[in-house]
């Protein structure tokens, strides 16, 4: 095979893979500006008169306690828990990345295996036993509860990512450091955290990633509009008797946006993050 025939079977599988990933989007944001009327005709409309109706009714509109007002909560509750999961395991994973990348602990190995561990149980095994616990404390319903909970199973992950990031950076600088008077918590925070930010970003995305669409947890450790999160929110337009499409594909959109924002925004660093850890020397 030349290698311009191999360079044409990329090309086309590339696509059908961009195809395959993009269709679904495509369709779910047509639904969504697709009038009520449109939405289930045969065969579709790909390409229909614009109606931003869904929009305006998920952003401004809707009374309080209705699935509208609800969705537009549920925002700020998934920013807020989402953001402190974050802040909480790039702390705490950074701390625990850096001491087992640095210090020669007994059983080191062992143990950052059994950490990863942890990450890979079901979610399913460990969520009754934890609404036992927090019921017990009356902690139910409440975000730091989410909070705390989402941070227990993204924390391995973080410190076992960070942990590959502190490794490609050589000790000496912390050295040298230390050297001129700054202490080993010094250092870190000043030559090490510097020099990953790369790695934190992208950890901290996937982090953030994570718990902004995570569902089960949060359908079964809330109940009120208080702590209720987006994707719960979102499954709340299924009604008993009427599924609005339309509208259900409109805060789909919605809810995507801030994701995609920050990947444009930390694009640079998140390609160096991510193809950091595969490169070392």
């Amino acid at each position: 095979m030349s290698k311009k025939s191999f360079r044409y079977i990329i090309f086309v599988g590339v696509v059908f893979l961009l195809l395959w990933t993009l269709a679904p989007l495509y369709v779910v944001f047509i639904s969504s500006i697709t009038p009520d009327k449109d939405l289930l005709n045969v065969p579709p409309k790909w390409i229909p008169t614009p109606d931003l109706s869904n929009y305006a009714y998920a952003l401004t509109s809707g009374e309080e306690g209705g699935t509208a007002w609800l969705f537009r909560k549920s925002l700020v509750n998934s920013f807020i828990v989402a953001a402190g999961v974050t802040v909480f395991c790039l702390f705490i994973g950074g701390l625990a990345g850096y001491a087992f990348s640095r210090f020669a602990l007994p059983f080191k190995d062992k143990l950052l295996f059994l950490v990863l561990f942890t990450q890979m149980l079901p979610v399913i095994t460990v969520v009754i036993p934890l609404y036992l616990i927090f019921s017990t404390f009356r902690m139910l319903d409440r975000l730091i509860t989410l909070v705390i909970v989402y941070s227990s199973f993204t924390l391995p992950l973080v410190i076992w990512l960070l942990k590959g990031f502190f490794d490609t950076i050589p000790a000496d600088l912390e050295e040298a450091a230390m050297v001129d008077g700054s202490t080993l918590l010094g250092a870190f925070f000043r030559i090490v955290v510097p020099l990953s930010i790369p790695g934190v970003i992208a950890t901290g995305g996937l982090a953030f990633l994570a718990a902004w669409n995570e569902f089960m947890i949060v359908l079964v450790f809330t109940s009120t509009a208080a702590s209720k999160t987006m994707p719960v929110a979102i499954a709340e337009f299924i009604g008993r008797f009427r599924v609005d499409y339309g509208l259900m594909c409109s805060v789909g959109i919605i809810a995507s946006l801030l994701p995609v924002a920050l990947a444009l925004v930390f694009q640079k660093y998140l390609v160096q993050g991510l193809s950091a850890g595969g490169v070392k020397g």
